[in-house]
């Protein structure tokens, strides 16, 4: 029997909704920050909270309820715990296969310092992964390289979810920017305009806030040349890509252009010190003795290029229209007992419409797979025999068990936040604020990637609602459709879907609570950061946003 969302459920008080249906994501944050439970068993309680609450406040049927959780649990498993696993794998192998030393010497020649190659690995390349595939893997293969270079694990892992903050909204070959644009229908091309000049303030400011992280201010200052130079070149090419080209490649133009100016002026500038962490002590003035051939650099990097190529063309569009063509995807069009049975309700449409509800499996296009075909030529490449090769698999799937456990149930969580209405009643509270709204516009953004753990999702989630609420209190909808994108880039370090990648990534599994503490003071610091430029751009200098020219 069909079900109609009620925002409003408790007395036809948004607020009092809200506040009792937030109960889960409160408890998700205490048994994290507080109670420091492991990821897996928080994530598992937080979905059995999730479903009484639905049940008793939205009286959404508890069969729909648990297939919603259930569709959502599956979205975690694929695309996005494959790509973890993938990634993961192809790390290892570089491992098994004893190359991994090569590329930290490789590394370690640009630089022997930890802050620098926070800046190359974690900001440049990291930034570079981002663009092509997104969807996890740029934290865990980022990650993964800076352990393999002496960085402690939870340092590794909240530096890369911090890094990760500057190419998210154009991440996954620009799958946010055009979300929106779909949902708006606006078109991805003005979006990505508006972002462009919003985001590029922050991704200037991102490297310097990595390494005064990591060294304090008066290590920072010491690299403060290179900082810059990774965050403006990074900042302008972000700006003029975004607003010149569209959505597609300013992720891919802009980490390309960072790395390759970033590496040639360390070739002319060194730090004064070489910096390394408090565990390293005695270390500052180490360096690596041993040299490495350029065949032997090539092959050990070959695995990262191969990976670089094969993702790049894994998240082109045309690609994955061709893959669909040739019958290499398994369309559920119709998920039992969730599509066809929930509707959704004024104001978040004009009319009772239904909330469809497919499952695409896309087991040749995903990008995990394309990772894993990289996994595979490498496996060629660096003479890993298929039996070794399966014994790494199969030791990879064993250290991620329990992060693909809390991966799933985050998802499942997500979905049924999105399908009993939980996160319209969110938005509609933010959305009631009024004039107040575009201040508050990319903090929306912020709390819907904390519940979908994806910028992609949270713009299809907010854009239409962001635009709307735009238009009634007599704001540019452009600026707050892209403040939602800008706002939802740095909740992505604080969403329990990043932290379970970064945690498996970095074999922190049952230690999330770490990496959310970690986190989440530099996440608040940066939304305020957002928030500042947003109401800037919307009373003080409304001209640097474009506008939709109004119809005839």
């Amino acid at each position: 029997m069909p079900w109609t969302q009620n925002y409003s459920a408790l007395g036809g008080s948004i607020a009092l909704t809200a506040l009792v249906v937030s109960i889960p994501i409160f408890f998700l944050l205490w048994a994290l920050a507080i109670k420091r439970m492991k990821g897996h068993i928080a994530g598992m309680l937080t979905l059995l909270i999730t479903i009484v609450v639905v049940v008793l406040v939205y009286k959404m049927p508890i069969s729909i309820a648990l297939s919603a959780s259930l569709y959502g649990i599956l979205y975690g498993i694929w695309p996005i715990s494959w790509i973890v696993v993938t990634s993961v794998f192809l790390y290892n192998l570089t491992v098994e296969a004893g190359q991994f030393e090569v590329i930290k010497g490789s590394i370690s020649s640009i630089s022997n310092d930890r802050r620098i190659q926070a800046l190359l690995v974690a900001f440049c390349f990291g930034a570079f992964l981002e663009g092509a595939a997104g969807f996890g893997a740029p934290v865990a293969i980022t990650a993964s390289i800076l352990i393999g270079l002496g960085f402690n694990p939870v340092y590794a892992a909240g530096i890369c979810l911090i890094a990760n903050t500057a190419p998210v909204a154009f991440g996954a070959i620009g799958a946010p920017v055009i979300a929106a644009g779909a949902v708006t229908g606006m078109g991805d091309f003005i979006i990505s305009q508006a972002i462009g000049r919003q985001l590029p303030f922050l991704s200037i400011i991102i490297p310097l806030y990595l390494v005064i992280l990591m060294s304090g201010w008066k290590g920072a200052m010491e690299v403060l040349p290179a900082a810059l130079v990774a965050g403006l070149t990074f900042a302008v090419a972000q700006w003029w890509s975004s607003n010149y080209l569209g959505a597609y490649l300013p992720d891919i133009i802009s980490s390309l252009f960072s790395l390759i100016v970033l590496t040639f002026f360390l070739r002319a500038w060194k730090p004064k010190n070489i910096w390394r962490f408090p565990h390293e002590k005695g270390n500052e003035q180490k360096v690596v003795q041993q040299k490495f051939t350029a065949g032997q650099v090539i092959k050990a990097w070959s695995p990262f290029a191969i990976l670089t190529v094969i993702v790049a063309i894994w998240g082109t569009p045309a690609f994955k229209t061709w893959a669909t063509n040739a019958g290499l995807v398994l369309n559920i069009k119709h998920w039992p007992g969730l599509d066809g049975l929930v509707y959704k309700a004024t104001p978040i449409v004009a009319k009772p419409t239904v909330y469809a509800a497919a499952f695409k499996w896309d087991w040749f296009s995903a990008a995990g797979t394309g990772i894993l075909i990289a996994a595979i030529i490498t496996m060629f490449i660096l003479g890993v025999s298929p039996s070794r090769a399966l014994g790494v698999f199969v030791k990879t799937v064993k250290q991620l068990i329990f992060a693909v456990i809390n991966i799933a149930a985050v998802l499942g969580f997500a979905y049924l936040a999105n399908y009993s209405g939980l996160s319209y009643t969110l938005g509609l509270l933010f959305a009631s604020t009024g004039a107040l709204f575009p201040v508050l516009s990319p903090v929306l953004g912020w709390v819907a990637v904390f519940l979908t753990g994806s910028d992609t999702s949270a713009n299809a989630l907010f854009g239409k609602l962001q635009q709307v609420t735009a238009e009634q209190v007599g704001v540019n909808p452009v600026l707050t459709v892209a403040a939602n994108s800008s706002g939802g880039v740095v909740g992505k370090m604080i969403s329990p879907q990043s932290i379970a990648v970064a945690a498996a990534a970095t074999s922190l599994v049952g230690r999330e609570s770490e990496l959310l503490r970690f986190t989440f003071k530099h996440s608040l610091i940066l939304l305020v950061a957002v928030c500042i430029i947003v109401t800037l751009q919307a009373y003080v200098v409304p001209g640097m946003i474009p506008t939709i020219a109004a119809g005839p």
